[in-house]
């Protein structure tokens, strides 16, 4: 692995840099407060080129890499991070799903527009009584001629409502869940795909998280992604990948409330002191430790090394990190922290589900763990 970066790489930072800047900044905060979508932002980053980064240009993508890939997810949340979940649920999760696992004519259909920016893709996995434990998933996918029929709920679904495109997990052999789940593609405005409540949200406010039900829901059996009970293999390795964008995620986090703290500095003439000094350096050293094992785990994805591991240990540490700068970025600026102008108070709260999606941080231990064993044996 090299340290450094390839011009291209450089470039595309300094961009999306300047579009959180110009494009995202100055409606942040209203777009928080009022848990408001913005699909101007998503149709911006399709058209600069970004919402397909890693894919080939066969299928509109940019042709690039995970590592350039996850630069733009960081320096997306490190303005906004419902910006950054958006789109890291769109393409680690959504789109490598089909990328990986679809059919030339699925990618046709469904990668090319999303890889453009023109649909939104979403995942459907969690449930009622399967959050951490995906093999206890109970909506249902039966075959029934040319179609399956779908029936059950999601919940938690980020994008849910404003994506054009679902990746769900069914159960399509209840005599065994795990190799009986199946994956399917549906589209929304599909008869029986219904939208639920829409969540109300500690951070990440400007990100829709959703409800979904599937009540006889008719989806084409051309729509199904992989083969017939391989659904659970496609969640788990979705996921892999998926840790590698909130990883992303959680890095920008702490950037930018080390940012907002460098400004608070500078805004309010905060004399520096040794204790000032002492925390700055520690919280940008636990930054940028982040940095490069979530950039490590990026790289071996695009090398076609394996990933898991590395992808674990870095959204473990890289969520650990956020919310330890962000805690200490808002006692550091005292009462201001607590403010909604100072920005701290919001990273902290965005910083705090980086811990808890894309597996939570109790099962990222019993990833590593096991992963570890395995090469030792």
């Amino acid at each position: 692995m090299q340290f450094s970066y390839t011009q291209d790489q450089q470039d595309i930072r300094a961009k999306v840099r300047e579009f959180a800047l110009t494009k995202m900044e100055p409606t942040s905060e209203e777009r928080d407060e009022f848990e408001r979508f913005d699909r101007d932002i998503f149709d911006s980053i399709g058209e600069l080129g970004w919402s397909g980064i890693p894919w080939s240009q066969r299928f509109g993508g940019g042709g690039s890499d995970f590592l350039t890939y996850a630069m733009v997810i960081e320096e997306l949340s490190r303005v906004c991070a419902s910006t950054g979940v958006m789109l890291s649920v769109h393409t680690s999760l959504a789109s490598w799903a089909i990328h990986t696992y679809g059919t030339d004519a699925q990618k046709q259909t469904y990668l090319f527009p999303m890889a453009q920016g023109k649909k939104l893709g979403a995942y459907c996995l969690t449930e009622s009584e399967s959050g951490s434990d995906a093999g206890a998933m109970r909506t249902t996918a039966t075959k029934e001629g040319d179609a399956y029929v779908l029936n059950g709920s999601k919940l938690f679904v980020t994008n849910g409502g404003e994506a054009e495109v679902y990746i769900v997990f069914a159960v399509s052999d209840a005599q065994n869940k795990q190799k009986g789940t199946t994956a399917f593609i549906v589209e929304k405005g599909m008869e029986g795909l219904i939208f639920g409540t829409k969540e109300n949200k500690l951070g990440i406010r400007s990100s829709t998280t959703m409800e979904l039900r599937f009540e006889d829901c008719r989806v084409p059996a051309d729509n199904r992604l992989g083969p017939e009970g391989e659904g659970f293999r496609i969640a788990m390795r979705s996921l892999d990948g998926g840790r590698i964008g909130i990883a992303a995620q959680a890095t920008g986090i702490g950037q930018g409330a080390l940012d907002a703290l460098v400004a608070y500095q500078e805004q309010y003439g905060v004399r520096r002191s040794e204790l000032f000094d002492a925390s700055f350096s520690e919280m940008a050293s636990h930054i940028e430790g982040a940095r490069l094992l979530t950039y490590q785990a990026a790289w071996r994805k695009s090398k076609g090394l394996s990933y898991g591991k590395q992808a674990a240990i870095a959204k473990l540490f890289a969520s650990d990190m956020a919310v330890k700068v962000c805690l200490r970025a808002v006692q550091l600026c005292g009462v201001w922290g607590c403010l909604k102008e100072s920005k701290v108070e919001r990273y902290l709260r965005d910083a705090k589900v980086t811990q808890i999606y894309e597996g939570t941080n109790e099962i990222q231990r019993i990833v590593i763990s096991r992963l570890l064993l395995s090469e030792t044996t």
